[in-house]
């Protein structure tokens, strides 16, 4: 995602206009269908994610979201929690929840605003850069958990073991 290159106003008020004008020119398909709210999908190494903004003027605030392309079954949903509480004390920003109706993992942050008067790409870049590394990184403990059979606690730690050298 680094290297973006967007010309805009410094004094865009709204960072939904930036982010139009990074999709639009890194050429990725979005959907914005008011001035609060925009969506864009990506492709990661594991799965796509779709990534949504929405913009709370009154608020002062900016809310993302990352979503797996991902269906959690009812029931594997109990050890899934377990899992995302796991996940979420590794986390320094954001956290991981389930969506509430088709059970996606989904990665959120809300971004507080107040006396910010403009929005750098840098910044947006690195909300979105971040996400997509923390869903990247925690995808095959997902993975562990409910296709391999492992507990929440052997998914998380076989997800994230480091690999030392090269086979």
């Amino acid at each position: 995602m680094t290297g973006m290159q967007v010309e805009f106003s410094e004094n865009t008020p709204n960072p939904l206009d930036i982010l139009e004008a990074m999709f639009t020119a890194n050429e990725w398909p979005f959907e914005r269908s008011d001035e609060e709210e925009i969506v864009v999908e990506t492709t990661g190494g594991w799965c796509d994610y779709r990534m949504f903004f929405a913009w709370r003027e009154d608020l002062h605030a900016l809310y993302f979201t990352c979503s797996f392309d991902m269906r959690i079954p009812r029931d594997k949903r109990v050890g899934v929690v377990e899992l995302l509480a796991m996940i979420n004390e590794k986390m320094w920003l954001g956290h991981f929840d389930l969506g509430p109706d088709d059970g996606a993992p989904t990665f959120r942050h809300t971004l507080p605003t107040r006396g910010v008067t403009c929005f750098s790409v840098e910044q947006l870049e690195d909300l979105m850069d971040i996400a997509l590394a923390e869903c990247e990184r925690f995808y095959p403990a997902f993975q562990f958990h409910l296709w391999g059979g492992h507990d929440p606690g052997q998914a998380i730690q076989a997800a994230l073991l480091d690999c030392k050298g090269e086979a």
